[in-house]
């Protein structure tokens, strides 16, 4: 089944790479009809390595599932001519460029508002469309750099970045999520609205807690707060076989429930150790690095401790929970590819696979939506 919530709603979309196409491609899963329109030679995300036999990244092909593509030259006369076909059909405009791009290219806000009074235009941008840095380049780690979303991830020696990266797909979100409800809000006013939408301050909007203890002179440093490493039951250890496993027992019944499974009961009134607990991290790193992360599995799972082994690519799928809900489906034939529907399931449904990419011409463009 295909999820219907935002049939009839047309989406054209000018980003590339991930942030803006993971979010249109949410309202294509909920049902909205996304026409991506790349400039001449394509997304660059088409050439990322590993590219297929036909030369395009399967990245491209699996963020872009489910919508319609063309190529258009907005330098061009006729360019510029079918976009403001298109903008004057569209429910939402979505684009990432920088602030000043759309307005040189004869599209800026006054522009668009003549063209569609009732179109819904979301900016997604790095660092928003005003501000000392608005023109700035960036990706990821940039945004998630000066938005607090790296300083307390990590080693107590360093940083470290994420894997996917954290402010492209929670941007994703966040743009999907503010579309939807300008389109709500549209049904009362009968106007449109322009949405100015940052990658950096969707991380920024993650750091309230982080914000609040640096007020109060207690900003939190690496692996020493509860949720960053400091806590020995919330952790990620090293088993006896070099795999990791994850303990995240934060619920005094949970850590109980640990401790007395590994046959330590003189560990549970430890849970009130000062942060951080390195005494007892070094305590339940040499317990739980003389077995095999299998071996805890089959003791810890069932004792309802938060326990669970951490999963590589190659593993996730085949877990019996994740193959249980069904939302990961290979498509393709000589060269599969795996993709994540729709996280969430409607009506006891999980989502069908997405159609594939399909690319048209821009005389099918300029027919399209009438």
């Amino acid at each position: 089944m295909s999820f219907e919530f935002l049939r009839g709603t047309r989406v054209l979309d000018l980003s590339q790479y991930v942030p803006g196409p993971y979010a249109t491609q949410m309202l294509a899963d909920l049902g909205a009809d996304v026409l991506k329109i790349e400039p001449p030679g394509g997304d660059p995300m088409r050439g990322l390595e590993p590219r297929d036999a036909d030369g395009i990244s399967p990245f491209w092909k699996t963020i872009n599932a489910g919508k319609t593509i063309v190529e258009i030259d907005l330098k061009s006369s006729a360019g510029a001519a079918l976009f403001a076909e298109l903008v004057g059909r569209a429910d939402v405009l979505l684009e990432s460029y920088r602030p000043d791009v759309m307005r040189r290219l004869g599209f800026g806000a006054a522009q668009l508002q003549a063209l569609n009074t009732q179109l819904i235009h979301a900016a997604l941008t790095g660092y928003g469309a005003t501000g000392p840095w608005a023109d700035r380049s960036g990706h990821d780690v940039n945004y998630m750099a000066i938005a607090g979303g790296l300083a307390a991830s990590g080693t107590a020696a360093t940083p470290v970045t994420s894997m996917p990266p954290v402010a492209d797909f929670a941007s994703g979100l966040q743009a999907a999520l503010t579309i939807v409800a300008a389109l709500l809000g549209r049904r009362s006013t009968g106007r449109g609205a322009t949405l100015d939408l940052s990658l950096a301050e969707t991380v920024l909007g993650w750091q309230s807690m982080s914000l609040t203890l640096a007020a109060r002179g207690a900003a939190p440093q690496r692996a020493a707060a509860l949720l960053n490493g400091g806590a020995a039951f919330y952790h990620l250890y090293c088993c006896a076989d070099g795999r990791f496993v994850s303990l995240g027992a934060i619920e005094r019944k949970f850590w109980r429930n640990f401790c007395v499974a590994v046959d330590r009961p003189d560990w549970i009134a430890r849970q009130a150790d000062a942060m951080p607990q390195t005494a007892l991290i070094a305590d339940l790193s040499a317990l739980l690095a003389t077995r095999d992360a299998a071996a805890w599995e089959s003791l810890l799972g069932p004792r309802d401790c938060c326990f669970a082994i951490l999963l590589d690519a190659t593993e996730v799928t085949g877990h019996p929970q994740i193959a249980a809900r069904g939302l990961v489906h290979e498509v393709g034939d000589d060269q599969p590819r795996r993709e994540v529907g729709f996280p969430a399931r409607i009506d006891q449904a999980s989502p069908s696979p997405r159609i594939a990419v399909r690319r048209i011409t821009l005389e099918q463009a300029a027919a399209f939506w009438r």
